[in-house]
C-alpha cells in the first residue's frame, strides 16, 4: 500500500488503554485474562474501536482518571469519538472476548467471584443499554487470549495461550 508504513497498520493496544481507526488499520490487544477486549465497528465506514479493559466501572475504583480502564467508560468514548468520525450508532455491531477466571487453579480460589465475570456482565449490561448488538463473544474460561481486529472487514483473529485459533 502506497504511503503506508506496515507497522502504521497494525496497532498495538495496551491494557487500560482503547483506539479507534479506519481501513486498513489493524489492532491487536494481547493477554486478555480477566480483562476484557471490546470490539466495536461500523461495515459502512470500515471504522471501529478496541478496548482493553481492566474493571467494570470507574464507581468503583478509587484510581478512575484513566477511563481505558473501565468497561462503562472505555464504551462511552469510543461510540463518542466512531460517531463524530462519521460512524453511525445505529449500525455498531460489538464482539467481547476475554474475561477469564484466571485463578480457579488456586487453592481457596474457586467460587470466588473474579473481576472477569463483572467485566463481562458489565459489557453486555452497557451494550444493550446503548443499543449496540453483541454478534460474537468468546468470553471466560480459563486460558488467556490474544486479539487482532481487521477494519477492512471487521473480523477477529482469536488466539488463546495454547496457540488455537479461529476468525469470528
Amino acid at each position: 500500500m502506497e504511503g503506508i508504513k506496515k507497522e502504521e497498520l497494525l496497532q498495538k493496544v495496551m491494557m487500560a488503554e482503547y483506539r479507534t481507526g479506519k481501513a486498513p488499520m489493524k489492532m491487536m490487544t494481547m493477554a486478555l485474562g480477566s480483562c476484557l477486549g471490546i470490539v466495536l465497528y461500523d461495515k459502512e465506514t470500515r471504522t471501529g474501536a478496541l478496548a482493553h479493559v481492566m474493571h467494570p466501572s470507574w464507581k468503583n475504583v478509587k484510581n478512575n482518571t484513566n477511563r481505558g480502564k473501565f468497561v462503562d467508560t472505555a464504551i462511552e468514548n469510543m461510540i463518542s469519538i466512531l460517531s463524530d468520525a462519521g460512524a453511525d450508532v445505529e449500525r455498531l455491531v460489538a464482539k467481547i472476548f476475554g474475561g477469564a477466571r484466571m485463578f480457579d487453579h488456586i487453592v481457596g480460589a474457586k467460587g470466588i467471584v473474579q473481576i472477569g465475570s463483572k467485566n463481562i456482565v458489565a459489557a453486555r449490561n452497557q451494550l444493550a443499554r446503548l443499543g449496540v448488538p453483541i454478534v460474537v463473544e468468546r468470553v471466560g474460561g480459563d486460558k488467556g487470549r490474544t486479539i487482532v481486529f481487521d477494519l477492512s472487514n471487521g473480523s477477529v483473529l482469536v488466539r488463546d495461550v495454547d496457540g488455537n485459533e479461529e476468525v469470528l
